[in-house]
């Protein structure tokens, strides 16, 4: 019996000379934050690699000699590597150190209110970063409605043929279950959104986020079909600026400036732009497919930083806008009975913000929002004149704590709206208000060194429509370093209103009120993906992602017109249901960037007997693209989207349409660029398939629009960044 107990110890102690364990705190040198994710690799061994926890810390077993080599890497830093001699008890501090030339690849998303890197947010997340808005911002100064089209899943549909109104539909969806926030609190709805993303220009933003499928539980009513987070620019030490000069064949101007600045306290942003756009009738049918345009937009932000640790940002985003459409004689001035139509829009939009976050700890960080948006609009016709205003607040207070393996992020809000025609202009619409409380909890576990779950649970109470209850999953899992898959539920709900913006323009005064006996929408929805990545070398790499999703809204509101043309909105008893896929592969080689997307949408009202599907939504789009850039000389790039056929709301089929772009920008040293670019190259029109307007010159009624009516434009940029330096 004593030689076993022997034999025993003698093999434990063995056992424990032979595995040693390494054990690790991994730090950001400049910050002393600590670091998640960071890839630890004992060097010269097979041991599996393995990663930071949510504190930083790691734990390395079955090291089998007496020293090694610990090897630290981490998207953005320099490696590190530790020389040590074991057995070591004691816990090493690691400080990382960032990598400038590799720290321009790391996204980091705010939309998951947990501001994690891109690779390791539970929820997808499509960027487009700092990259795609310099792009944009030389090819469409104006507003950002033409790079949100580019992204897959995501359909741009202009509302008016006059006007220019359009709206974000995502995954099939009417765009007014599509949420657009900035810097995370609402900015666009109701009676002020159908020119929302014509109001936003590309130099003035670091990033957007966008988010397909249900986002509600963390931002609320609104976001069924998605959300899009705008995020603004923020000063550095260094000067940031850009000044740029565009002038289109379809006789648009563009004239915008941005400057950015820090000091150790203090720090200010500004952007000023300033848009000039006269009527085209591209189509020769004598009424404006593009029109006069005259827009200012200014947007001035402070920023103090009491600490290290905590900033306050002020901000005022002023938005000044006239679009004038219709008959061109009309807006020459011309007073002719046979050619009456017009419509002229004045809109003023001022929006107020104030943020404010505090590092009380390396674990713990509270943030505070507020904002006030007043706008008003000023409609005038041949036919009638039209004044109201929209006014909204948002106000938010959160905190993220971050425990051990759990990253928790918890708040509360309370978000009102208030509409009202003016006395003179009384609409049968009438007066509104609305007020939404809501509480909101997530927690992302990092439950296994590969997997991440992330449950969410949101309760609001609106004042009209009662209270709404919002859990959602999610779960992410890498498989290894190339593979990785996420799944998600979640549900949503949007409150009736008469105002929000539907596929086609409505007159403001054939819309009637929300029946009394009208109940809210809401919907679930689910999505499952698979992501593939692969590096090649420093400089090449490919990406593959297959995705799935479906989401059904029951009690619909759906808008339906009588013979009077008056406008009512009821519930449905049947569920509208949006199902399919979307496929994107992306490649890097030296010099070359590719990339290939297929959106598949089935996209059904289930509350109709027959013909069910949702008029105006191709079920099959492609999109492709190419770029080729000799970094700080030139660029050359080739853009081309198929869009399937799309049924009218008479049942019949559109054509399908092939839409091409080609852009190419030299560079003069670092400061100066020229880009010359066209797109629409074919000049696809719906105006080649059909009139745009029925009915009589006099009194026209057009049609709803499915493809570009402003046919082809090239357009030349002037860039000018006095502040870049050679990279």
């Amino acid at each position: 019996m004593k030689q076993l107990i022997f034999s025993l110890l003698f093999f434990v102690c063995i056992s424990a000379k032979a595995q040693r364990a390494f054990k690790a705190i991994v730090k950001d040198k400049k910050t002393n934050e600590t670091l998640q994710g960071v890839t630890v690799n004992v060097k010269y061994t097979a041991l599996a690699a393995v990663s930071t926890n949510a504190n930083g810390t790691v734990a390395v077993k079955g090291i089998q000699s007496d020293t090694a080599t610990i090897v630290f890497s981490y998207v953005g830093y320099k490696n590190e590597e530790l020389f040590v001699k074991l057995a070591d008890t004691s816990t090493h501090i690691i400080l990382m150190e960032e990598d400038a030339k590799t720290l321009k690849d790391v996204v980091v998303v705010s939309s998951t209110r947990g501001n994690e890197r891109i690779e390791n947010a539970t929820t997808k997340v499509e960027v487009l970063g700092q990259e795609e808005m310099n792009e944009e911002s030389t090819l469409k100064p104006g507003n950002i409605a033409s790079i949100l089209g580019d992204v897959s899943g995501v359909q741009i549909q202009q509302s008016s043929a006059t006007t220019g109104n359009a709206n974000v539909r995502i995954q099939g969806l009417d765009g007014r279950y599509t949420q657009i926030i900035r810097d995370g609190m609402p900015l666009y709805g109701g009676y002020s959104g159908g020119f929302g993303i014509l109001s936003i220009p590309p130099l003035d933003l670091k990033q957007i986020e966008l988010i397909k499928g249900s986002s509600s539980t963390l931002y609320g009513g609104g976001a069924i079909g998605g959300l899009i987070n705008l995020v603004s620019k923020k000063p550095g030490y260094d000067d940031d600026a850009s000044f740029l000069i565009n002038q289109t064949t379809l006789k648009e101007t563009n004239i915008n400036a941005y400057y950015g600045k820090r000091w150790k306290k203090f720090g200010f942003t500004f952007f000023g732009g300033q848009t000039f756009q006269k009527e085209v009738d591209v189509d020769k049918d004598g009424f404006s497919d593009v029109p006069n345009t005259k827009s200012t937009v200014i947007h001035p932000t402070l920023f103090f930083y009491p600490s290290t640790k905590s900033y306050i940002s002020l901000g005022w985003n002023g938005s000044f806008d006239t679009r004038n459409g219709g008959d061109m004689i009309a807006l020459s001035g011309k007073q002719d009975p046979a050619h009456p139509y017009f419509e002229k829009n004045k809109l003023n939009r001022n929006q107020f913000s104030l943020i404010a976050e505090n590092k009380f700890a390396n674990q713990l960080t509270g943030t505070i929002k507020a904002s006030i948006s007043l706008f008003e609009r000023d409609e005038t016709t041949n036919t009638y004149h039209f004044n109201g205003t929209q006014n909204n607040f948002y106000t938010e207070a959160s905190l993220v704590k971050r425990a051990g393996k759990h990253t928790i992020v918890g708040g509360m809000n309370i978000t009102g709206e208030d509409f009202k025609p003016s006395a003179a202009t009384p609409a049968a619409v009438g007066s509104f208000t609305s007020t939404t409380e809501g509480v909101f909890v997530q927690d992302s576990w990092q439950l296994l060194q590969s997997t991440k779950l992330e449950t969410g649970l949101r309760a609001d109470h609106h004042n009209k429509y009662g209270d709404f209850l919002l859990p959602r999953i999610a779960l992410f899992h890498r498989f290894d370093e190339h593979w990785g898959s996420r799944v998600g539920f979640g549900m949503g709900y949007t409150t009736p209103n008469p105002l929000t913006p539907q596929n086609r323009d409505y007159n403001i005064y054939q819309l009637q009120p929300i029946a009394d006996n009208a109940t809210a929408e809401k919907s679930y929805a689910g999505n499952i993906e698979f992501n593939y990545k692969k590096e090649f070398g420093e400089s090449s790499s490919i990406f593959i992602n297959q995705a799935f999703f479906i989401t059904q809204i029951t009690s619909p509101i759906i808008a339906t017109q009588d013979i009077s043309g008056n406008v009512y909105f009821t519930n449905q008893s049947k569920p509208v249901l949006t199902k399919g896929f979307d496929t994107y592969v992306q490649l890097k080689v030296p010099s070359w960037e590719f990339y290939l997307g297929y959106t598949y949408t089935e996209a059904n009202r289930q509350y109709l007997a027959s013909n069910q599907f949702i008029a105006y939504t191709p079920r099959n789009r492609v999109a492709a693209t190419a770029l080729y850039e000799v970094e700080g000389k030139f660029r050359i790039g080739l853009e081309a989207s198929y869009t399937g056929y799309q049924y009218r709301d008479d049942y019949s089929k559109t054509p399908g349409y092939l839409f091409m772009a080609a852009m190419a920008e030299k560079k003069f040293g670092p400061k100066w660029s020229l880009v010359l670019n066209c797109e629409n190259l074919l000049d696809e029109r719906q105006s080649k398939y059909e009139s745009l307007y029925t009915g009589t010159i006099a009194n026209p009624s057009f049609r709803t629009l499915w493809v570009p009516i402003d046919g082809r434009i090239v357009n030349l940029c002037l860039r000018f960044q006095p502040f870049a330096k050679e990279k």
